[in-house]
């Protein structure tokens, strides 16, 4: 396995990230995942817009996309695995031990490894943790995911593949890597940005392509809502066929099923939209 680092691309054993790192020591970084079919990535363009977005809310350089475009190609050329994840990490580089950043410039890591498809539908659970929607880092894709990795840690030990978050004002928000759908009285709803979820690549094209309305929502929406469906670069759509203890025996329900369906559709007419 290669990985691109310190601009060019390097055996995974030859790549070495100063221990001082500041993505390392203090989580001063930003990433992407990109779904990678056959060798060429999906919807890269809106993924390198939104790593942008992230580093400049961290405050860090813009990234040189040219580089990172050039990093993705050559790692996908050198593993071309028939279905990816590609991962994009952009830190604060070499930095004191503190929480002030260095001067020797940031750090851009890109690797490629193998994955497979999610099943057509899921477990979640809901946990008692709540995302902060007015916090320094909301909305912004960081490397600080250590409270995410305690909530899916929390879900696999349910039974569920995947933990759901609700602000602190007890709304509807995101689970720890995908974004949160509904169904009510037939009509698609997703929270607002406005509610602390991050704006995920796929979310947004769902939005597009199915017409679904961003909805401010109780978190209790989950006991009543006839569907329930996950969005994420690697999820796709997914239905969801038990929420808790609430069991949704019938997933993909016909609006899932649907919106399913028009994804795979549209993602496979153009691998860029």
């Amino acid at each position: 396995m290669k990985v691109w680092f310190d601009g060019a691309l390097r055996e995974t054993d030859a790549a070495r990230v100063s221990v001082l790192d500041h993505g390392l020591t203090v989580g001063d970084g930003v990433f992407e995942t990109v779904k990678a079919v056959d060798g060429r990535p999906f919807a890269l363009t809106r993924h390198l817009e939104r790593l942008t977005r992230s580093a400049r809310g961290l405050g860090l350089p813009d990234p040189d996309l040219d580089e990172v475009r050039r990093a993705c190609a050559a790692v996908l050329e050198a593993d071309p695995v028939p279905l990816g994840r590609l991962r994009i990490t952009y830190t604060g580089g070499y930095g004191p031990l503190g929480s002030e950043r260095g001067d020797r410039g940031t750090t851009l890591v890109v690797a490629v490894g193998e994955t497979t498809r999610r099943p057509d539908s899921t477990a979640v659970v809901t946990v008692p943790w709540t995302r902060n929607e007015r916090g320094a880092l909301t909305g912004l894709k960081t490397t600080s995911y250590a409270e995410n990795v305690v909530a899916l840690a929390h879900a696999h030990r349910h039974g569920a593949s995947e933990a759901l978050f609700g602000n602190t004002a007890g709304r509807l928000c995101e689970g720890t890597g995908s974004n949160v759908f509904v169904v009510l009285d037939g009509e698609i709803h997703t929270p607002p940005v406005a509610s602390g979820c991050l704006a995920g690549i796929t979310r947004a094209l769902t939005i597009e392509w199915t017409g679904a309305k961003e909805t401010d929502l109780p978190l209790e929406v989950l006991r009543e809502a006839e569907e329930v469906f996950l969005t994420s670069t690697l999820r796709d759509v997914q239905a969801v066929h038990r929420v808790d203890d609430r069991e949704l025996p019938a997933a993909p329900g016909p609006v899932t099923a649907k919106a399913m369906r028009i994804f795979q559709e549209r993602s496979g007419d153009d691998l860029d939209p």
